[in-house]
């Protein structure tokens, strides 16, 4: 017999874990539609042509691809066969694709729907999203993406908008992070210095490891590929960066007192924009080296960073989530001049951030749930008229399948955390009461079902 398995990179979730999860989600939720924030989704299943090339070669290998139905490989070739190159024979057997994150589709259903919405377009989607990864801690290949997204508007209102809201979730879920922002501009300004497109790519590709490699392992790898010309740019960039509030109001400033009338002086305006608008910038990091890996970002990048000195100090996360303005993203659909900016939060790396913190709310003990218990066949009857009149009455019921011994019944409530036990037997039944049980206090009486009501709905 086959033992029964998960694919790696994926998970169940138990009851237990779902209450985390939809409690994330209903903060998420309340913040998001008070900031005017509509809820769309779309398909699992993208065609290829709409995923591939929108998150570069990298990301083009993390793609999950979805064989055609029936006979898939009668229509390729003997010879393609033998030659045994992937590449080439997925795209002859594949016209589909998972979804690899939300902001593509996003794009492609702006483009198709440009004449039945109005912009500025302001949406939020939570589904899952699918990517071919090497599982690890925090790393899935099935993950629950929860995105923002304000499209036809170029103002940076909206930055400073989606900032807040990210502040606003954080605070609410009592989870200390800092937000790192940057402007793809100060990265683009150093292209006349490095010479060429390749060597910028190249040097994007490096300082993306500052993280994990430090200044001066950038500095090696930037002299390795001979990349020595860019040094005293990064030294400038490294320099600059871990400034928050004031301090990074005063770092633009000097900045843009250094390079005036150069092409940077756009993103250094439109970054002090953001932060004079924002409420509070205690936490929120200029960091002129953050260069988030997709391609399509063209304007202010932010990058959502766990700092709570109340997690195991070996628990260790990448970002939380993160995000951007892109100018040109929905031009390889058709649709030219169309602005966007987004923010996607990872559910899953926030939820485990609040596990291993302890962080999460007490969601146990409920005093307004009750387990309706039969003690025979013949209170069956009674038991179900008791359990409908409590649901219609608003309150939280369940009702014990079958006729065990009471204690089985009992010990059923109290590990799901229900608050009372409604027990009917022939007395009960009979007089048409109930021995309501205070399984919390211990305490117990007989009640008719108007007085169960009246202990459940009255003012505490």
């Amino acid at each position: 017999m086959e033992k029964p398995s998960l694919p790696s990179g994926t998970r169940d979730f138990s009851p237990a874990v779902m209450q985390g999860r939809k409690y994330i989600l209903s903060v998420m939720e309340t913040i998001f539609v008070s900031h005017g924030f509509g809820a769309m989704e779309t398909p699992a299943l993208e065609n290829l042509q709409t995923l591939q090339g929108k998150y570069g070669d990298e990301g083009d290998q993390l793609l999950f691809k979805v064989l055609n139905s029936g006979d898939f490989l009668s229509k390729v070739n003997e010879k393609t066969i033998q030659e045994k190159d992937s590449k080439k024979l997925a795209t002859q057997i594949a016209d589909r694709g998972l979804r690899y994150d939300l902001t593509v589709p996003l794009a492609r259903f702006v483009v198709m729907n440009r004449d039945k919405i109005t912009f500025p377009f302001k949406r939020y989607q939570i589904q899952p999203v699918w990517r071919a990864d090497r599982p690890q801690r925090g790393r899935y290949r099935e993950f629950w993406q929860c995105d923002i997204d304000v499209v036809g508007t170029q103002s940076v209102v909206s930055e400073s908008e989606l900032i807040e809201m990210v502040q606003e979730v954080f605070f609410r879920l009592d989870l200390r992070v800092n937000i790192r922002i940057n402007h793809r501009g100060v990265l683009d300004s150093f292209l006349p210095i490095l010479g060429s497109v390749e060597n910028w790519n190249s040097f994007m590709i490096v300082i993306d490891k500052a993280d994990k490699i430090g200044k001066e392992g950038v500095i090696r790898e930037l002299e390795a590929r001979g990349l020595g010309m860019a040094v005293s740019a990064w030294n400038w960039l490294w320099d600059s960066k871990s400034t928050t509030g004031n301090e990074a109001k005063i770092a633009l400033a000097e900045s843009a007192e250094l390079i005036q009338g150069s092409a940077l002086q756009k993103a250094l305006t439109d970054t002090k924009q953001i932060l004079n608008l924002l409420g509070s910038t205690a936490n929120v990091v200029l960091d002129f080296t953050l260069a988030r890996g997709l391609s399509y970002y063209t304007g202010m990048v932010f990058e959502i960073e766990l700092n709570d000195g109340r997690l195991p100090e070996d628990f260790r996360l990448g970002s939380l989530g993160g995000g951007g303005r892109y100018d040109n993203l929905t031009e390889i659909f058709g649709l030219r001049d169309v602005s966007g900016v987004g923010v996607s939060f990872g559910l899953d790396r926030v939820f485990d951030s609040l596990e291993a913190g302890t962080l999460f709310p007490v969601f146990g003990f409920n005093q307004q749930s009750v387990l309706v218990c039969a003690m025979d066949d013949t209170c069956l009857q009674f038991a179900v008229n008791t359990a409908r009149a409590l649901r219609a009455a608003g309150l939280h019921c369940e009702l014990y399948p079958g006729t065990p011994k009471l204690k089985k019944q009992l010990d059923y409530a109290n590990s799901n955390s229900l608050g009372y036990a409604a027990i009917i037997g022939n007395v009960e039944r009979d007089a048409q009461k109930v021995s309501f049980k205070n399984l919390h206090a211990g305490t117990q009486q007989l009640l008719s079902i108007a007085e169960i009501i009246q202990v459940l709905t009255l003012p505490k």
